[in-house]
């Protein structure tokens, strides 16, 4: 028997031979690239973490961080200078010195934080805020003075600040007490986060600190309107929001300085202009390209170059289109962790991500607006920017914690074999 195929002919009694077709595939079977096996596929934690992590937003925080070494680089002058002495000189960047040990300290926190699974991840959080918590009732009673303040434990190097590293854990907390709203409407939550945010704020009036008063309320009411809160509870809180604002207004003398400072700038040749009008100043000298690294002079003017009015010195020596292209990365941070939590089904996780967001980005537009002018002074630094030990380390801890509640496992949904949960 035999076949009339291409491919292949047999013949009666005999083995099959090649028909045309095929004694064409085996001449070219030489030049045929032969199968690789594949490659054994990392299960490092480490390599688990990095296929999970949202790049995007590390990479944009890495960002912000080389943008701030170099206007620290810029600023750190600035303040050599002023806290120099006859006795002690310290060198011109002697704070760019210690800003990259501060960033070696917080980098390793932020990566160790970001691979906790999302419940540890809150438990830390929760835990830390009560820790934190404890800190800042502590504060007026053996807290440390500087410029008038008291809002720091410890001393020298071992000096911190309570209410930044409570922020981002606070954040959190309310978070999740206001998720279990989803599970049990009748819970009194909106009034329990209400005390604690109110507690909180009271111990930062009276240290004072109304910057960070206002970053800690904006965010409790910004996590009852994500969370779904009535608009009857919106509207008390609002009207609330504003008679407290008056009541501050009137009998907190140093809101009230603040604000009358802002509204009725100092005009006496004595006294000179106020801070906030040094920045604006200072951050309109350099035009829309500005002076160039290290050429800024009205900087020397500032009196916390590079801590609160790090901005301003950005504007003066890089420009104002060098301030925009800052103000649209911190847009497109916010703008990322709510189109990551598009697809995201767990409360807690969109509450607690969105906060965080929030909560960034809030302070940056409060520091940015006090630099050109809208806003009174409130002594608060420039995410990942400002120069500081309290700030880098607690910012750091803060986006681990954004980072582990925005991990994905990003071949779960391609299985149909995937499952979901909620991870509480």
């Amino acid at each position: 028997m035999s076949g009339n195929d291409e491919g292949i002919t047999l013949i009666d009694g005999g083995a099959p031979r090649p028909g045309k077709l095929g004694q064409l595939e085996m001449a070219l079977s030489p030049l045929r690239p032969r199968p690789r096996k594949p490659l054994p596929r990392e299960r490092t934690a480490l390599a688990i973490w990095f296929w999970e992590i949202d790049r995007v937003l590390l990479g944009l925080i890495i960002v912000l961080i080389a943008i701030g070494l170099v206007a620290v680089a810029a600023a750190s002058p600035v303040a050599a200078a002023k806290l120099s002495s006859a006795e002690n000189t310290l060198a011109p960047l002697y704070y760019f010195y210690r800003q990259l040990m501060w960033i070696a300290l917080g980098l390793p926190i932020m990566i160790v934080v970001s691979m906790l699974p999302r419940v540890q991840a809150r438990r830390l959080a929760i835990a830390l805020s009560i820790v934190f918590g404890l800190f800042l009732l502590l504060v007026p009673v053996i807290g440390t003075n500087v410029n008038g303040a008291t809002r720091w434990l410890g001393a020298g190097m071992f000096r911190f600040q309570p209410s930044e590293f409570l922020k981002p854990v606070f954040v959190v907390s309310i978070a999740w007490l206001l998720s279990m709203r989803a599970r049990d409407p009748s819970l009194p939550v909106i009034s329990l986060t209400a005390m604690l945010t109110g507690i909180v704020a009271l111990l930062l009036m009276r240290q004072p600190d109304f910057g960070q008063t206002v970053i800690f309320c904006a965010c409790w009411a910004a996590l009852l309107l994500i969370g779904g809160a009535s608009m009857r509870i919106m509207t008390t809180v609002g009207l609330s929001a504003l008679s407290l604002f008056v009541l501050m207004y009137l009998f907190y003398e140093n809101g009230r300085e603040r604000i009358d400072a802002f509204l009725f700038p100092v005009k006496d040749a004595i006294e000179g202009p106020d801070q906030v009008q040094l920045a604006h100043a200072t951050i309109t000298h350099g035009g829309l390209m500005g002076v160039g690294p290290g050429g800024g002079s009205a900087k020397f003017n500032l009196p916390e170059a590079h801590t609160d009015y790090i901005f301003s010195v950005i504007g003066e020596e890089f420009g104002l289109i060098a301030c925009v292209a800052i103000a649209m990365v911190y847009l497109a941070i916010v703008v990322r962790v709510l189109l990551r939590l598009l697809d995201e089904e767990d409360s807690f996780v969109i509450l607690a991500s969105a906060g965080l967001a929030i909560e960034m980005g809030l302070q940056a537009i409060i520091n940015m607006g006090v630099n050109i002018h809208i806003f009174p002074s409130k002594g608060m630094t420039l995410p990942f920017i400002s120069y500081g030990g309290s700030s880098m380390i607690a910012l750091c801890g803060g986006v681990g914690l954004l980072l582990a509640f925005t991990r994905r496992n990003p071949y779960m949904s391609r299985s149909p074999y995937g499952m979901t949960w909620s991870g509480r």
